[in-house]
């Protein structure tokens, strides 16, 4: 009987949610359809999920095969330590972590956000963080997550220094988003700051290969590296199509308008043109803080919040209008690295290493760190270009 009556409890508790998801995907698609008409909105969305299938999440898969092959290739040679070394001495200065955190930020620029977590969870590792560096971890290896893939998309589509004025404001965006978070949870958790992440031992560098390791000749070796860090690319690649499809069509629907001469025929591209409209209501912001020259532009940095793949995808049809120049790229590149897709990630990293109660607080703090990348890139390239 009481199972009953909690199931009974449970289904009326889902009902309002239920209602309420429905009311909004008919308020969404209804005033979509209501104005684009019907079979020709259904015409759009299946034409350019298509398009951006073939066209984008295949070419975002090639650059992640290359890139996990180069990456993998680069941890079997020592390359990834090299870097890590060299970068550790700015950790505890800047970013007020442990040297070995470095090791996050290589990981991460040549994977994705989840790398962080995976190393994390190393007892060895983590045995050199205090708490609340620990918990910050998140924030730090999110703004380089998907890194290498950003700055080579960018550099694909012909653009060279803009990247790295980029990059630059991403890390700067790091640093503001990872000693916001720190600064939250000593304020909520006070006792963070002497407690240690784990009681383990200390991380070491497994510099030495096993013996069967060591037995392989470079040759195997190198062809290993590459084959498995390729395979872990398609993976990358496999996961961030669901993003592009679902996320970019929906928000190129919202960005882009209709045919040249004012109607919808079903094409790919064509939509409502909503973002553009709400943009140019606070152009007087977006203008001077981040130099957007063109109300579309906006769509990028909303993009990223979800998924930065889905983001990259949105480039090659604003060049082929028009809609981006160097500024944009060096925005969107600081906002699509120190962002890359957080909100769909964050919570889930947080929970995972046992802090789900400060995930509001570590998505306030990188929601800053991502606004103050995108403002430090568009100021370096009103400096530098």
């Amino acid at each position: 009987m009481n199972e009953q009556n909690e199931t009974a409890n449970k289904k009326k508790q889902l009902m309002p949610k239920g209602c309420v998801c429905i009311f909004i995907i008919i308020a969404l698609f209804g005033g979509i359809g209501w104005k684009m008409g019907v079979a020709q909105m259904l015409n759009t969305i299946m034409h350019t999920a298509h398009d951006l299938l073939l066209n984008t999440c295949f070419y975002l898969m090639a650059i992640c095969v290359l890139t996990g092959a180069l990456g993998k290739l680069f941890v079997e040679f020592g390359v990834v330590d090299l870097i890590e070394k060299f970068f550790r001495p700015m950790m505890r200065p800047l970013f007020r972590l442990p040297g070995v955190a470095s090791l996050g930020a290589v990981l991460t620029f040549l994977s994705d956000n989840p790398a962080i977590i995976t190393l994390a969870h190393d007892k060895h590792f983590s045995g050199y963080f205090k708490k609340f560096q620990y918990i910050s971890l998140t924030n730090f290896g999110t703004a380089f997550g998907m890194g290498l893939i950003v700055i080579v998309f960018m550099l694909g589509n012909g653009y060279f220094v803009e990247p790295l004025l980029g990059f630059i404001g991403a890390c700067i965006g790091c640093l503001v988003s990872t000693r916001l978070m720190q600064i939250f949870v000593l304020k909520a958790y006070p006792n963070y700051r002497e407690e240690n992440a784990l009681e383990s031992q200390q991380f070491e560098q497994q510099a030495e290969q096993s013996v069967r390791q060591e037995e392989k000749s470079v040759f195997l070796r190198t062809l290993n590296s590459l084959l498995d860090g390729g395979k872990s690319g398609v993976e990358v690649g496999m996961s961030i199509i669901p993003g592009v499809l679902i996320i970019s069509t929906l928000v190129m629907i919202l960005t882009f308008g209709p045919a040249a001469d004012g109607s919808f025929t079903g094409k790919a591209y064509e939509g409502i043109a909503v973002l553009p409209e709400l943009a140019n209501k606070i152009d007087w912001l977006l203008q001077p803080l981040f130099g957007f020259t063109d109300p579309h532009q906006i769509a990028f940095p909303i993009t990223a919040l979800g998924a930065v793949g889905a983001a990259l995808s949105l480039v090659p049809n604003f060049a082929t209008q028009g809609w981006i120049d160097g500024n944009a790229i060096a925005v969107f590149t600081g906002i699509g690295m120190c962002w890359s897709g957080f909100l769909s990630t964050h919570t889930a990293m947080l929970d995972t290493i046992g802090y789900r109660e400060l995930t509001s607080k570590a998505i306030i703090s990188h929601t800053i760190g991502g606004l103050c990348a995108a403002l430090t890139a568009h100021w370096l390239y009103l400096i530098f270009c």
